[in-house]
């Protein structure tokens, strides 16, 4: 076998054949050649048998390394004119748009960035740190559907920091797929009003004038309603007919109607996200997540102890302020899950009748209304006969509280009706915290994004040789 050959058999690149292999000593050449004859964009699927000029030099790129030694690609292309994207040189089957590698080297390091750190990718694939930030974004643009907006009904609402200072990421998650399906820098109700305009892009202005469409100024402009609820869109070509158009001449109200179908949106109790969501999609129900609600309630309970702790101090008995807050998790912690120590602690702590009894009490009354087989009408009599014993409590921290819980009512038995929780974009929310300590933090927003929507959005990245797996 001839050494084209094998080199033709062991890159396995498409559309090209080998037409020369040279060895140096820290890399092997491999020149190649297109089999076909017609020009391709590069940006798109035109193709030409018109070239505008062909390159006086060899174009390059990197492959999968060979043992020790690097891989080199190299061809002589051709310039042709795109009547969309002007003049570029013709687009190669075996890369991507922009790249000097090639796709089975970019699918390697856009994996391996999903398993391991920077670092470690940098060494091994030898390529810098900002190589690897463009390899990811051309992979993700590639491999990340395009309509994954396009059938949501049941989505999340959370945010995950990626630097210090209070810099966050809005992450918008699918209940049904289980996986992150779009982001944006920032968090509250100017990133949700961001997703919004994703998911619904505004229609384009009218091209002519009310005079020049043949109607009056005064008349309206043409509308349609589009009607909410878990409710199919109208196909393309069954549009609405519009009350001042012509006769037989519809408009397409499907771009419209994608923020229409969606059911459920779960969250956290922060307010921006809530006001978005009845702004733009007002036939959604809110989900509170029960997990905040006892985080709430735990928070409540944490802040009666630190004051109970501080009494003790200014009081002078140091021994037993020393000994309270060593024994604190007693308090803080689920009863199940208390050892035999924590749990004679906790009995003792209960048995002095004071605040901080009523306090731990308030909290468990807080747990129990989320135990799993009540009914929504069991669970709305509880939270009234909490709300009501919390109103009186003379604690400030679980009086506030008792205020969140009233205003989120109808969020809480949203969620116990639906069988929702932000469980699922928590878990995701912990793998992107890891994804960005796990690479040393990042210089942008839009790199962290394009590598969390990489490992955790809807598609899975794969090695090359996946594909001859049996």
């Amino acid at each position: 076998m001839r050494v084209t050959a094998a080199f033709s058999r062991l890159l396995d690149l498409p559309g090209v054949w080998v037409r020369k292999v040279r060895f140096e000593p820290d890399r092997v050449i491999v020149w190649v050649a297109l089999r076909r004859k017609k020009l391709v964009c590069p940006k798109c699927c035109y193709s030409t048998m018109a070239r505008e000029n062909k390159q006086h030099h060899d174009s390059v790129w990197r492959a999968v390394d060979l043992g020790l030694r690097r891989i080199e690609i190299r061809a002589r292309l051709r310039r042709l004119r795109c009547p969309v994207h002007g003049a570029h040189v013709e687009g190669v089957p075996f890369a991507r748009d922009g790249a000097r590698f090639t796709r089975d080297f970019e699918d390697v390091v856009a994996w391996l960035m999903t398993k391991t750190d920077r670092t470690a990718t940098c060494q091994l694939m030898r390529i810098d740190w900002e190589t690897i930030g463009r390899i990811i974004k051309r992979v993700g643009d590639e491999l990340l559907p395009l309509d994954r907006l396009g059938d949501l009904f049941n989505i999340s609402l959370d945010e995950v920091a990626w630097r210090k200072g209070h810099r966050y990421l809005t992450l918008v998650g699918d209940h049904d797929q289980g996986c992150v399906v779009w982001g944006t820098e920032g968090q509250g109700q100017a990133a949700a009003d961001e997703f919004f305009d994703a998911l619904d892009p505004p229609s384009p202005a009218p091209a002519e004038p009310a005079a020049a469409a043949g109607r009056s100024p005064w008349e309206p402009a043409p509308a349609i309603m589009v009607p909410f609820g878990p409710s199919p869109t109208v196909a393309a070509g069954e549009g609405i007919p519009a009350g001042w158009l012509e006769p037989c001449v519809e408009l397409e109200p499907a771009i419209f109607a994608r923020a229409s179908k969606l059911r459920a949106v779960s969250m956290d109790m922060t307010g921006g996200y809530a006001k978005s969501v009845h702004s733009n999609a007002p036939q959604a129900e809110i989900v509170i997540d029960n997990y905040h609600v006892v985080a709430l309630a735990t928070k409540a309970l944490d802040e009666v102890r630190r004051e109970h702790w501080n009494e003790l101090r200014q009081a002078g008995d140091q021994q037993a302020a020393k000994q309270f807050k060593a024994d604190r998790w007693a308090l803080l912690k689920n009863p199940e899950d208390l050892t035999e120590r924590q749990a004679a602690t906790l009995a003792a702590l209960t048995a002095s009748r004071g605040k901080l009894a009523r306090a731990w009490t308030y909290k468990e009354m807080v747990r129990e209304i989320f135990k799993p087989r009540l009914t929504v009408a069991a669970v709305a009599k509880l939270i009234d006969r909490l709300l009501a014993r919390l109103s009186r409590s003379r604690l400030k921290p679980f009086i506030r509280l008792g205020r969140t819980i009233r205003k989120h009512r109808q969020g809480i038995l949203a969620a116990r009706r639906l069988g929702l929780s932000n469980a699922r974009a928590e878990a995701l929310n912990n793998k992107a915290k890891l994804i960005v300590r796990r690479a040393y933090g990042f210089h942008s927003a839009r790199a962290a994004l394009a590598l969390i929507l990489l490992a955790c959005g809807p598609v899975t990245p794969t090695l090359p040789h996946s594909q001859f797996a049996v």
